[in-house]
């Protein structure tokens, strides 16, 4: 089996100005990273250009949502070709505020996945439970039926990469204990193997994204199904604090920035 290659997802939300995204593109880019550490940042739309045009070539960038279809009047919202022009190669589907802030439906999601995929963009497509869900016991049944409309979506598996985000640990300060986390991780590269096939299940990476710290991302990535992060919402701000230096197969340093106040 392949190892999978460890992977970084900062998702920037709606934070930022050129100012305060220079200081963190500039630390970056003298960041000490392992080079068999995949780093992608998801950029705010209206700066994919100015990220990709400034980052350092061996960090990736992501658009944090696009559209099911490649033009037309679809006032506000941006499609896969409009990303691929600006050079960026990834973008973050069905991120839970995607979903409950703003109504999208599984179906939805589904289509956007398929048409990024078809237009060449790498998918990192999220997943996750709310607290109510969580706490009624269908954390599995509501990750493998959001999985379920992912993959019937999916062309081309080498392109995708799956986060599971339990929304109830998404900027709460909470945080599913590492067991917690490696459990749904490995039931649902269970279901992959079940329900796809024994080599997606090997080769497709799950990251966690709750409310990782400098705390608790040594002992998260050293879970055998957790195979790297996106970042939560204190992945943002004009000022840097949090230096995490994690091990995964050999020691990386990423920096991961707080909110603006």
């Amino acid at each position: 089996m392949t190892a999978r290659r460890f992977f970084v997802g900062g998702n920037w939300k709606m934070n930022g100005n050129k100012e305060s995204l220079g200081e963190l593109i500039t630390m970056l880019n003298t960041a000490s990273l392992h080079d068999e550490t995949e780093v992608v940042c998801g950029a705010p739309s209206i700066y994919l250009d100015y990220a990709r045009s400034n980052l350092d070539p061996k960090i990736g960038v992501a658009a944090q949502n696009c559209y099911k279809v490649a033009k037309g009047a679809f006032t506000g919202e941006i499609s896969p070709a409009m990303i691929k022009d600006c050079g960026v190669d990834w973008v973050i589907l069905g991120h839970s505020e995607r979903r409950h802030v703003f109504g999208e439906s599984d179906e939805l999601i589904g289509q956007k996945v398929a048409h990024a995929l078809e237009s060449g963009l790498g998918v990192i497509a999220c997943i996750g439970e709310k607290l109510e869900e969580r706490e009624a016991g269908t954390t599995e049944e509501v990750v493998f039926a959001q999985t379920k409309v992912i993959a019937d979506n999916v062309s081309d598996w080498g392109k995708v990469v799956l986060a599971y985000e339990p929304v109830w640990a998404i900027g709460t300060g909470k945080t599913a204990t590492p067991e917690q986390a490696q459990e749904v991780h490995e039931k649902l590269r269970v279901w992959i193997r079940g329900n796809i096939s024994e080599a997606v299940a090997d080769s497709v990476r799950i990251l966690y994204g709750g409310s990782v710290t400098g705390a608790n991302c040594k002992e998260l990535a050293g879970q055998a199904d957790v195979d790297g992060f996106l970042g939560p919402d204190t992945a943002l701000p004009s000022r840097i604090s949090n230096h995490l230096s994690l091990t995964n197969g050999g020691s990386w340093r990423l920096m991961i920035p707080q909110r603006e106040k």
